[in-house]
């Protein structure tokens, strides 16, 4: 099968929507079929991934006004030369909003079915940066969506989110996580020493430092007695959050099997942010054995089993973060058997796993398509 990747973010970019088209390229080479990734182009100065498995396709583009690290595509010829090109069976639209959009009717034009992945909770973004506009932005994704054969889901918050805003045609397809590289037997001792040289409690956060995931409801865990907050990642909140988050540990961006053994010497992983369609931190958190706070709202709910393998707390509620790590904190028992019941939880769910269920939705509109061309 041959599929075009249309995405508004590829590696050396930092965030689900880039790692998730780069898992969905590597199952599809692996599986035998020939993907190229169309893709804005990144900031100068930033190389290209070289562990890219596939052709991508740049085009131009500019950042986005107030947020640098987020680069958005221009009006350009390569994404429709590239359909024409590589003559794709199915046209693959990863969060689908400015190429996205591009994507879909060059798809259209040329008679190729699309498939639309939704991954962003932009009307959630809209009232954090806009302070209102919700209504616009669910009236841009159903206009979007409604043009794709099929749009997938990554949460059941999600799907019932798209199917209440009248967006036609909406299956589930969650994310996968890599069981390997993230594993409990990476927690490391010295890095733990290092991270907190009294021994303190270390409580991390991994993710995009931005408004909207309101990091800041860790300034609470700050003030608790023999916790550590680390916070991996960086983004536009970075100064703010310096000087909100006293006594955090700042890592930065950090990628690979760094990240993976950050993540497995924690011993609570606290995600603040409510506008997600998933949360793959979560996952990661999860499969390197580690018990999770969350916010009761989005991709968490699927995830987390509140009492089972971490704590899900009212979305916006810094009190509430602060007494769930307060609870994991007093009882050491109880983080290791969540720890133990998170990695059991994400066993299963290997990138290879939900990569041949997508090959089956492309196939599947590609059958409806072929039926509806004959009739």
């Amino acid at each position: 099968m041959r599929v075009v990747i249309v995405t508004e973010s590829f590696p050396p970019d930092v965030n689900g929507v880039a790692h998730c088209a780069l898992q969905t390229a590597r199952h599809l080479v692996d599986r035998g079929h020939t993907p190229v990734v169309v893709t804005p182009a990144p900031a100068p100065g930033h190389r290209p991934d070289a562990s890219a498995p596939c052709r991508v396709v740049h085009v131009p583009s500019l950042p986005l006004p107030g947020y640098p690290q987020v680069r958005v595509a221009l009006p350009s010829r390569r994404l429709a030369a590239t359909l024409v090109e590589h003559r794709p069976d199915v046209v693959h639209l990863a969060s689908p909003f400015v190429l996205g959009v591009r994507g879909m009717a060059a798809a259209a034009r040329l008679g190729v079915p699309a498939v639309a992945v939704y991954q962003t909770d932009l009307a959630g973004y809209a009232r954090t940066y806009m302070g209102a506009g919700e209504a616009a932005a669910w009236r841009r994704i159903r206009s979007v969506h409604s043009a794709a054969d099929l749009t997938l889901a990554p949460s059941s918050a999600a799907l019932h989110d798209l199917e209440t805003h009248g967006v036609p045609r909406v299956r589930l397809w969650r994310r996968g996580v890599d069981t390997a590289r993230f594993r409990p037997a990476l927690r490391d001792a010295a890095l733990r020493r290092e991270l907190a040289p009294h021994g303190e409690l270390i409580v991390g956060y991994v993710g995009r430092l931005a408004p909207e995931k309101q990091v800041e409801l860790l300034a609470g865990v700050c003030g608790l007695p023999g916790v550590r907050v680390v916070i991996t990642g960086d983004g536009p909140s970075l100064p703010a959050l310096q000087q909100e988050l006293p006594g955090a540990v700042f890592l930065g961006r950090r990628t690979g099997d760094e990240l993976a053994r950050i993540f497995a010497s924690l011993d609570v992983f606290a995600h603040t942010g409510p506008f997600e369609t998933f949360c793959q931190t979560v996952q990661e958190a999860m499969a390197s054995g580690v018990p999770v706070v969350a916010p009761a709202a989005g991709g968490p709910l699927d995830l987390v089993a509140h009492g089972r393998t971490g704590l899900l707390v009212p979305p916006r509620d810094a009190d509430a973060v602060r007494d769930a790590v307060a609870s994991l904190a007093a009882d050491p028992g109880q983080r290791a058997a969540f720890g133990a019941a998170a990695r059991a939880t994400v066993e299963g769910r290997t990138w290879a796993t939900v990569g041949d269920q997508l090959i089956g939705h492309y196939e599947d509109v590609r059958a409806a398509r072929r039926t509806a061309v004959a009739a």
